[in-house]
């Protein structure tokens, strides 16, 4: 058996905010350093699965362009030189949910401070709060850049 064959994988959220964006750096240039691969995964979810009433399904949804949102958003944090190992993972499901459950078995799940909804002056937003509370493996908590924010 050879132990070699192990890669770390950091799993990072991505849901187009700021905070996500500097994970999704951090996470990156740390899979650099560590010689691992980064699985960049994007959520989303109905609201009949959150416990809303309705139907099903949300007509509006499009999945294919969620995944093209997705790979955009890669995109814009790298540009044309987007780092080796990183892959796109969309998931449906609540994104606290789909988070814990894609770190298990991850060295590292690397989360935005706070994510595009809830209250501005938030400092920690609650699916941060969830997956620090909650996973499996470390949890890095990253906070947007002043220059960047």
């Amino acid at each position: 058996m050879n132990m070699d064959a192990h890669v770390p994988r950091i799993v990072v959220g991505v849901d187009g905010s700021a905070s996500s964006k500097e994970a999704l750096r951090w996470a990156a240039r740390h899979a650099q350093l560590i010689g691992g691969v980064v699985d960049a995964v994007s959520a989303w979810d109905t609201p009949s699965m959150s416990g809303w009433s309705g139907p099903a399904t949300d007509p509006d949804f499009d999945v294919e362009a969620a995944r093209t949102g997705l790979a955009e958003e890669i995109r814009s944090v790298f540009g044309d030189d987007r780092p080796v190992g990183v892959r796109e993972l969309l998931v449906r499901g609540n994104p606290t949910e789909v988070l814990l459950s894609e770190a298990e078995g991850a060295e590292l799940l690397v989360v935005g401070s706070r994510g595009r909804g809830g209250f501005a002056r938030a400092l920690l937003g609650s699916v941060s709060q969830q997956c620090a509370q909650h996973a499996t493996c470390p949890v890095v908590i990253v906070r947007p850049s002043a220059a960047r924010a």
